[in-house]
């Protein structure tokens, strides 16, 4: 596993709308592996690989991170700013973020110490809106490279915990790292349809990016990429468990936006049974994906389904996935790619 583009692919921001960094540098890292690369008016960077039938399958693994944006600043330097994507408010206690103004600027998240909080106070969570970020910096300091408008990520360094890696933002880069590593497994092989692998703008605010995608691409097929749900640990019942971690990756068979194709459910089990690659299923009860956008946004829909890498903290700044489950999301991918035109497609 190359950890080291991972870590990179970890650390450089890409807030929702403001993807630039992100998709600078996976177009590096797709030279050569693509016949075709560009960039739609919204903003997703498209890799075609062309196949040897008429069809087409979409890819869609989004390069946006759960982010903030600056909307005010106070006559003490203090920032106030909102959240673009969910956050859990708690998580944002004792964080480090990064202010990508005319130069990067680090802030901490401060809120009221609990010292001078009230009874009734301590036992409440605090509201995202009661945070701010710190730069240390004077009020004449910040405005010479801070404006309202500018995006905000969280900073956090990616580190190795047993067959495990841990960082921020594997949600969803950790399918942008699939992705890319997918592509460099196809470099010289045929495949049967098209492939437009799709690395998608503004899904943590709505799927945007993959709503525009699709309807422009029009795919015939779509298998999405993302992280899922890993609840296996303490306190969560093994009826509740929606994935675990080292389980294999995950078939997605529902989410809170999707009903996946029972055709590409059975498809990918096949798949995997053949090549002998570790899998579980994925019902998602809550959320949604880019999943929803493939199946819906082609011109009559499309035949869709995921492809889920299970995570523990999603939303954190200490997201954690199992480097085999990884794996075994490229060899599945890889191997449905190359297997899309032997199934039969028709209802049954």
């Amino acid at each position: 596993m190359n950890i080291k583009l991972l870590s990179q692919v970890c650390k450089v921001p890409g807030a929702p709308g403001f993807e630039q960094p992100i998709r600078a540098f996976i177009t590096k890292q797709l030279k050569g592996l693509a016949d075709e690369i560009y960039t739609d008016a919204m903003g997703n960077l498209i890799a075609k690989k062309k196949g040897t039938k008429r069809k087409k399958v979409m890819i869609a693994a989004h390069m946006d991170e759960i982010s903030f944006v600056v909307t005010h600043i106070e006559e003490d330097g203090f920032i106030r700013f909102h959240t673009l994507g969910g956050f859990d408010p708690k998580t944002l206690t004792a964080q480090r973020v990064i202010i990508h103004g005319k130069k990067d600027i680090i802030g901490v998240m401060g809120c009221k110490p609990i010292h001078i909080m009230s009874a009734e106070e301590r036992n409440k969570v605090v509201k995202t809106t009661e945070y701010f970020i710190d730069t240390g910096l004077t009020k004449k300091e910040v405005d010479k490279f801070i404006s309202i408008g500018d995006p905000v990520t969280r900073e956090r360094e990616l580190i190795e915990m047993g067959n495990n890696v841990n960082a921020k933002s594997l949600d969803n880069r950790i399918s942008v790292f699939i992705l890319i590593e997918a592509l460099r497994a196809l470099k010289g092989k045929k495949v049967p349809y098209d492939v437009y692998g799709v690395f998608t703008v503004q899904e943590e605010v709505g799927l945007r990016g993959a709503i525009a995608a699709s309807s422009g691409i029009n795919p015939d097929f779509g298998i999405n990429l993302d992280v899922t749900l890993a609840n296996d640990m303490p306190g969560i019942a093994p009826h509740e468990h929606c994935t675990k971690l080292g389980g294999g990756t995950a078939i997605k068979v529902l989410d809170g936006r999707t009903i996946c194709d029972y055709r590409m459910v059975a498809f990918m089990k096949e798949v995997a049974k053949k090549n002998k690659i570790k899998t579980q299923l994925e019902v998602l009860t809550a959320g949604g994906t880019d999943t929803a956008a493939l199946q819906r946004d082609a011109n009559g829909g499309s035949i869709a389904g995921g492809i889920s890498i299970p995570c523990r903290y999603l939303h954190q700044v200490i997201e954690m996935v199992n480097k085999d489950d990884t794996q075994a999301t490229i060899d599945l991918l890889v191997a449905c790619l190359q297997a899309i035109d032997k199934y039969d497609w028709s209802f049954r």
